[in-house]
């Protein structure tokens, strides 16, 4: 899938006004994906997407943590943190409400699901907690 298609597709579910909003909201979407995500999975999704969106998975480092130890293990297991977290992070970087990040997230994810192979996104879905895991599509989302 070319990164037009994506974002147009992106655009179209998620009801946004122009390209630059859901270039934004993808964006917005993937880095935070690839903040909760383990690098190993972001990697693959990268590796499966437009060189654009995947720049937004590869983008992502890990945070300020002080021990190495530490930094460490959150890119090797996902930073932990829930839904709210998620939606509070897309909205800062969209400059969009959380409801909105929510709804522009889950058009993100929509679109993700079907731009990378079931496998893939099977790990994703495995990898997330279950909050956050509600916003991929619903044959993703009760999967375990």
């Amino acid at each position: 899938m070319r990164y037009e298609e994506f974002t147009g597709q992106v655009q179209a579910q998620a009801a946004l006004p122009d390209r630059q909003s859901a270039e934004r909201a993808v964006r917005a979407t993937l880095e935070t994906l690839a903040e909760r995500i383990p690098d190993g999975v972001a990697d693959h999704l990268a590796a499966q997407l437009p060189g654009e969106a995947a720049e937004s998975l590869r983008r992502v480092v890990a945070g300020d943590e002080t021990s190495p130890h530490r930094r460490s293990d959150t890119r090797a297991h996902g930073e932990p943190f829930d839904l709210t977290t998620f939606a509070g992070r897309v909205a800062w970087r969209s400059r969009a409400s959380e409801d909105t990040a929510v709804r522009e997230a889950t058009a993100v994810l929509e679109v993700l699901d079907a731009a990378v192979s079931p496998e893939l996104m099977l790990k994703v879905g495995r990898v997330l907690p279950p909050d956050i895991r509600e916003l991929l599509p619903s044959s993703r989302a009760t999967e375990d």
